[in-house]
């Protein structure tokens, strides 16, 4: 702990003191007593003949009075209020009380912020992000609702504001605006005291209708200025008077299969529009092909290494355009799953063009042929996808980059045995397809510019991913930066691609080039965003398209899922936005979902693979989070060492002395299955004393999550306890 640290939590005690102290003697002196009706309406004559004789000091004294009572959260305020109206009348009682009352409930407000907001928030920080999130977006209105309503207790009001991120200006002028009618209403009272006779007389039922209704009116006028606000997008526009479809969906790839399998499982009138190939990138270009070469290529990496099972080592013959043609073979049969056959059984119109906004419920469809064709919807989602990117270099163009989505053909195409191959970036495309093509036989360099490969990962995975790739060939040159491509002649080496890098720091760089037959680019992946009408209609993109937390555009009935909307590229997020996009559509009239994003699992599929969810350690670090540290290595887990497999580990973030799962890393053959049941606990807040008490089948790799909550348990044991035991148990012995 630091000496700032320290010095904060001390204050905060004697703080915390102080104020108890204050209470305690509230009580001790009887003061609830002498702050009731009763008490009131006995000394009512001597507090007239005060104000009279001084009248400045007996306003002062009666604000201090007021804003210690609310300021403490104590008893009495709504009999203060009262006293108000009798004493100084229903023009200067308000007045005071109005700013008294604000004062004092801002002053409840920073001491609970000071006092409770961070033990609250380090305890509960995950359930209470939502409501958070809320009150970032109307926590003024809720405020100005709840202290419309005197019902609700205003004390209670400061303090849970207090633990929420509302600014202290936006409570105390909500506050000083929402609690001036119930004011009026308790200082009206006051003037009213002899008839008074208790502080339930006050609040009637037809009063209460009528603050409700007033409590209610922040929201009507809400609702009023966003009507204004969609009538004033729309206007340019005619909207049509029956529409053709219930929704259209421009994008056939994950997000835009799921979308539209949602609604047509609905029973909606729903037409997919698909440009290309049915099952977008991860069917064609991404996840089913680079799986397929990766099993390959563990396969040939197997038989090499079978001593480890007890066998003769056995180096195969790979041939690529081969291994392409299994590759194929399995996205054809993969294909049926996504075609436009099975999805027209299914109640989905399959049109094959490109669609393109028109306006906001119309959308052109453009043939091959160049025929078009119009339709239009109430509700229209864009899950366009994205492409691989380029970079912006001398010879770039000239040297013809290959990108996840070119490389298949070119290798199928390939005549060398042993190609070799320059990869740029060393993210998961990169280090996937490095490690497999070596194992494949190809002479493979993979360039980071970064220090580390997966700089999105854990440290020490990313580490275990570097020697694994270094084991099976691949040259992995960090720090590395690209500065170009050229053709060399013919004369000079018969065509060779160069690749122009320099390494190291400013004063020790080193400038050279590398000869490959081939260069592939895998720095990252950009929305598609040109040509859809985007820029017609004036909706609003950065490096995705702008939506907010139900996936709605500037037009509330256009909407983006997947990769187009970001902020995450995973085949399994996009068909998760895929499902708020489609009921959003569909329903959000009646009511609109945000998309949960709290929980995003990650899998590179190296060997090992790497899997992640939550924060990891270098995140933690740069977040300044507080976090315990549980590690179990792999080699210690009995699957793990029958199968050969003890390279790895799972590593689990909690919060200090609590088993609440933050984040996980996992380095394992199975490190994406291993990393479900994690993903399901932090989904629904369940603790490793959860998993621990959980019964796993044995032998298997699954026992490392329950042997890592076991871990933390052991590291958790109250030695105190541990002790009382040892003697229980000698004393059972007789000793």
């Amino acid at each position: 702990m630091t000496a700032n640290a320290a010095a904060s939590g001390a204050w905060r005690w004697l703080l915390l003191l102080a104020l108890a102290l204050l209470v305690a003697l509230f009580f001790l002196l009887d003061l609830p007593q002498t702050l009731s009706v009763e008490a009131l309406r006995d000394a009512r004559s001597e507090l007239l003949a005060w104000r009279q004789r001084a009248p400045l000091s007996a306003a002062a004294a009666y604000a201090l009075v007021y804003v210690l009572v609310t300021g403490l959260s104590l008893p009495g305020a709504a009999v203060l209020t009262l006293a108000g109206g009798a004493v100084f009348g229903l023009g200067l009682g308000t007045l005071l009380v109005s700013f008294a009352s604000s004062a004092g409930a801002t002053i409840a407000f920073l001491l609970a912020r000071t006092l409770l907001r961070q033990p609250v928030q380090q305890r509960f920080g995950a359930r209470l992000a939502p409501i958070e999130a809320g009150l970032r977006r109307d926590g003024v209105l809720y405020l100005l609702s709840l202290r419309l309503v005197p019902v609700v207790p205003f004390f209670l009001v400061n303090v849970v504001m207090g633990l929420t991120p509302l600014p202290t200006r936006s409570f105390y002028l909500a506050s000083q605006i929402g609690m001036l009618p119930g004011t009026l209403v308790y200082v009206n009272a006051g003037t009213q005291l002899a008839q008074l006779r208790s502080l339930e007389g006050i609040l009637t039922p037809p009063l209460l209708l009528s603050l409700a209704l007033l409590a209610a009116f922040p929201w009507i006028a809400r609702l009023a200025l966003q009507g204004w606000k969609r009538w004033t997008l729309y206007r340019p526009w005619t909207r049509p008077a029956r529409f053709d479809r219930n929704l259209i969906v421009i994008g056939a790839g994950a997000a835009g299969l799921v979308t539209a399998y949602i609604a047509a499982a609905v029973k909606a009138k729903v037409t997919l529009i698909e440009a290309d190939r049915m099952g977008g990138d991860c069917l064609n270009t991404g996840c089913v092909p680079s799986k397929a070469l990766i099993a390959t290529a563990r396969a040939a990496a197997r038989m090499r290494q079978a001593d480890r099972y007890g066998l003769a080592p056995h180096h195969p013959t790979v041939s690529l355009p081969v291994v392409l043609e299994r590759v194929f073979a399995k996205v054809a049969a993969v294909a049926p799953h996504d075609s436009a056959a099975r999805y027209e059984g299914l109640g989905v119109e399959v049109l094959r063009g490109h669609g393109r906004l028109i306006d906001p419920w119309t959308v052109a469809i453009s043939g091959s042929e160049g025929e078009e064709q119009r339709l239009t919807a109430a509700a229209i989602v864009l899950a366009t996808g994205a492409s691989p990117v380029l970079p912006d270099l001398p010879g770039a163009d000239g040297v013809g980059l290959l990108t996840s989505e070119t490389l298949w053909q070119a290798l199928r195409d390939c005549p060398l045995a042993s190609p070799r191959l320059v990869v740029m970036g060393g993210g998961p495309v990169g280090c996937e397809l490095s490690q497999a093509l070596a194992r494949l036989g190809a002479r493979v360099t993979l360039l980071q510019r970064g220090p580390q490969l997966l700089s999105r990962e854990d440290p020490d995975a990313a580490a275990l991913v570097h020697q694994a790739l270094e084991a099976d060939g691949v040259q992995v040159l960090t720090g590395c930066t690209v500065r170009g491509f050229y053709l060399r002649p013919q004369d000079a080496g018969g065509g060779q691609k160069a690749v122009l890098i320099t390494t190291g720091a400013a004063e020790a760089a080193v400038h050279s080039e590398l000869l490959c037959d081939q260069v592939l680019c895998a720095i990252g992946r950009q929305a598609r965003l040109s040509g859809y009408g985007l820029e017609e209609l004036g909706i609003p993109t950065g490096r995705t398209i702008d939506t907010n937390a139900a996936l709605q555009t500037l037009f509330p009935n256009i909407y983006a899922a997947g990769d187009v909307a970001g902020p995450w590229q995973f085949t399994h997020t996009a068909a998760h936005q895929a499902w708020y996009a489609a009921v959003n559509a569909l329903f959000g009239p009646f009511r609109r979902f945000h998309v949960d994003g709290r929980v995003i699992p990650r899998t590179t599929f190296t060997d090992p693979e790497v899997a992640g969810v939550g924060l990891n350690e270098a995140e933690a670090a740069r977040q300044g989070v507080a976090v315990e540290i549980t590690r179990f290595p792999l080699h210690e887990l009995d699957r793990a060492i029958v199968e050969s497999a003890e390279t790895g580990f799972v590593k689990v973030l909690t919060p200090p002395g609590s088993d609440r799962i933050l984040g996980v890393s996992i380095v394992a053959e199975q490190a994406g299955e291993l990393l479900a049941e994690f993903v399901l606990a932090m989904r629904w807040r369940l603790g490793l004393g959860r998993i621990l008490s959980t019964i796993h089948a044995y032998p298997t790799f699954s026992e490392a999550s329950k042997s890592a909550a076991g871990a933390w348990k052991r590291a958790h044991a109250p030695p105190r306890t541990l002790a009382l035991l040892q003697r229980f148990h000698s004393w059972r012995r007789g000793q």
